[in-house]
């Protein structure tokens, strides 16, 4: 069995199924292996209603005394059910948009229930999922994992198929047993096993860090082959400084900081050095990095040459287009500003394209549309980026179209790292860090509440919409899972709507949309044709909505406390009085007392350093940060031990061991090695 094979090569893997598992972005049997559970769940023993705390997940035998109920409230179904225990207590269970269970459920029939209890006028439970009795003492107390889904797979299906693989494949081990030893690190094929089905907690955790300790060395080593051959390199795109770029800068209604006057200094530095520009420029969101990035495109052009810009999505590609125009026509240059991106007609790309190729535009905004084949520069001399798209020394080439001439490139980050991890993540590159916020913009206004504020949270925001302002509510999860402890969009909209009434906009959005339909929905919301905006994390690198003046984020105990960071740094982006609502529904005072760092201060950096130190080695899971590092497993905080180890290994390397390594990273199929 070949690893690198095609999900459909498994026994039992359909065409249909073969596609759900695409939608969550398996396509080989590593991208299998490497869907590492998102958590773990341990089936607790048979409890009795009387016994149960309200916000605690619970497991009863119950028997179904009526048939099911369904009410319908606009997009919302809401399934229920009265069942009782032997001594006669009774609990209402609800489920949502889950109709298929009116033929399921039966007046007279007795299961296990198992989900979080909670207290309205009566005990509730909703969306537990049950079993027969024989079938649930079985799985008491072992550790089920809990993976990320779609609609059409459970955690079950998915653990079967990666069963199958574990027990016909040979998953190499680049180090040897005495390295092994030394760094205190399971073997290769014991780690995967462990992490889809552990028997104990701790050998979960160190099963992650095996697999971290891969993904982080491979990582270094690519770092290690770029900083060589930035060594050799020669700065083929000589600048002066340039007076249009001051023009630029005098012309604009507000003062730069002196973070952001430091960081254009580094950059004129470097335009004119010896060697290209490889420079990392590191703010929080909004302190002013795209002004920056825009002042050394015109600089680029002042110079003759051409300057391009790489946006994560389509809207803020536009959105940025629309702004470096403007700024050129204010200030008379005579610079052409493009755009190009996936959604434009065959014929609008070829123009691009052409426009490109021909010299005709000196400024370029896009999307990775700008590194696809086809795409030739006359003439790139810089090459701007955010993080989540850092090119690599072949995209370099891609992008310049001259392996002699290297452009120049400016990587913008918004992630607030700490300084210690950040020069080992960017060994590569040089860093500027913008530590200043613009005076203009008022500090956002935070609090942590309990689920038992929602209502007032939701008062609030109606209140911010009547005043003609916007809102985002975040939810950790696209759709209902097999986890009953975490909102989900697809729901959360639905609710939404029947509290707020048709009067309110509200739409969702999710990482699982096609672009274009995710592209529309941001337009929309960027145009105030939405009033609240139900989404995922996607939109950390959303556009800039000036008009958003309002950030709920439930469940919010799931997040790392700077992701919670840049997702509140959506709002209050304008001159108006910016709130974040950071719903903490674990019930746990640790939790609360964790988030409310999030009230003492709103840099970045503070926050990343307290993340830090707060994460320790049984903090297995919570919403990745380091997406825009492109790690699957790896968490550059949970797994900081790793990345040291890692980075302390990889000059240690013999030529055997970094063959082996590269042989391993191929199964990935989008490493550099």
């Amino acid at each position: 069995m070949n690893l690198s094979d095609n999900i459909k090569t498994l026994k039992g893997i359909g065409e249909k199924t073969a596609a759900l598992f695409n939608r969550v972005g398996v396509f080989s049997l590593w991208d299998l292996l490497m869907y590492i559970p998102r958590d773990y769940e341990v089936y607790p023993p048979l409890s009795s209603l009387k016994d149960i705390k309200p916000g605690e997940n619970a497991a009863v035998l119950l028997t179904v005394k009526s048939d099911p109920e369904v009410l319908h409230l606009r997009r919302i179904s809401i399934l229920s059910v009265i069942a009782s225990e032997s001594g006669g207590n009774s609990i209402k269970l609800k489920w949502f948009n889950s109709p298929y269970l009116k033929n399921v459920l039966r007046a007279g029939m007795t299961k296990v229930f198992y989900g979080r209890v909670s207290t309205g006028n009566s005990l509730e439970m909703e969306h537990p999922k049950f079993f027969d009795r024989a079938e649930y003492e079985k799985l008491t107390g072992v550790m089920q994992p809990i993976y990320p889904l779609t609609k059409g797979l459970s955690s079950k299906g998915i653990g079967q198929a990666v069963d199958k693989v574990l027990e016909n494949a040979v998953i190499e081990d680049f180090l040897s047993p005495g390295d092994r030893e030394r760094l205190g690190l399971m073997d290769n094929t014991t780690a995967f096993r462990t992490i889809h089905s552990p028997a104990l907690r701790e050998n979960t955790i160190r099963a992650r860090k095996r697999i971290s300790f891969n993904e982080f060395l491979i990582f270094m080593l690519n770092i290690r082959r770029i900083k060589a051959e930035r060594g050799i390199e020669k700065n083929g795109y000589g600048m002066m400084e340039s007076g249009a770029a001051k023009r630029v800068m005098e012309s604009l209604p507000y003062a730069l900081t002196e973070a952001q006057k430091r960081t254009y200094g580094d950059i004129v530095r470097d335009l004119g050095s010896d060697i290209p520009m490889n420079r990392l420029l590191q703010g929080d969101t909004g302190s002013g990095k795209t002004i920056i990035a825009f002042l050394a495109m015109i600089t680029a052009a002042e110079n003759g040459y051409q300057a391009a810009i790489m946006a994560p999505t389509e809207v803020l590609a536009v959105q940025h287009a629309e702004k470096l125009r403007k700024l050129i026509e204010e200030n008379g240059l005579p610079y052409k500003t493009l755009l190009l991106t996936g959604s434009l007609s065959a014929k609008e790309k070829r123009e691009a394209r052409s426009g490109i190729e021909e010299g005709s535009a000196q400024l370029i905004v896009g999307t990775h549309a700008l590194i696809q084949e086809g795409v030739r520069f006359k003439d790139l001399a810089l090459a701007v980026t955010d993080e989540q798209h850092r090119f690599g020394v072949k995209q370099r080439e891609t992008l310049s179209g001259d392996k002699e001439k290297k452009p120049h490139v400016l990587v913008m980050s918004a992630t607030p790292i700490p300084r210690t991890l950040a020069i080992i993540l960017y060994g590569d590159l040089d860093i500027s860090v913008m530590d200043e916020m613009p005076g203009m913009r008022l500090p956002i206004k935070n609090c942590v509440v309990g689920t038992d504020y929602r209502k007032t949270a939701y008062s609030f925001i109606r209140k911010e919409i009547e005043k003609g302002h916007q809102a985002y509510v975040i939810c950790p999860m696209v759709e209902a899972s097999e986890s009953v402890s975490s909102e989900n969009v697809t729901d959360y909209a639905g609710k939404l709507r029947g509290f707020f009434g048709d009067s309110v906009r509200i739409a969702a959005l999710h990482g699982r949309m096609k672009p274009k339909e995710k592209n529309e929905i941001m337009e929309r919301f960027s145009s105030h044709d939405i009033d609240i905006l139900v989404s995922t994390t996607v939109i950390e690198v959303g556009v800039d909505v000036p008009n958003a003046t309002v950030m709920l984020i439930e469940n919010a105990e799931r997040f790392g406390l700077s992701s919670l960071h840049q997702i509140r740094g959506r709002v209050g982006r304008g001159s108006e009085q910016g709130y974040c609502i950071f719903i903490d529904s674990s019930g746990d005072d640790r939790e609360n007392k964790r988030l409310k760092i999030l009230n003492t201060t709103n840099d970045g950096f503070k926050i990343a350093d307290e993340d830090l130190k707060l994460r320790g080695p049984g903090d297995l899971f919570g919403i990745r940060q380091s997406g825009d590092m492109d790690f699957r497993v790896a968490d550059i905080y949970n797994d900081a031990d790793m990345l040291h180890l890692a980075a302390g290994y990889v000059d240690k390397m013999d030529a055997k061991t970094e063959e082996k390594l590269a042989m391993y990273a191929k199964y990935e199929g989008r490493v550099t090695l």
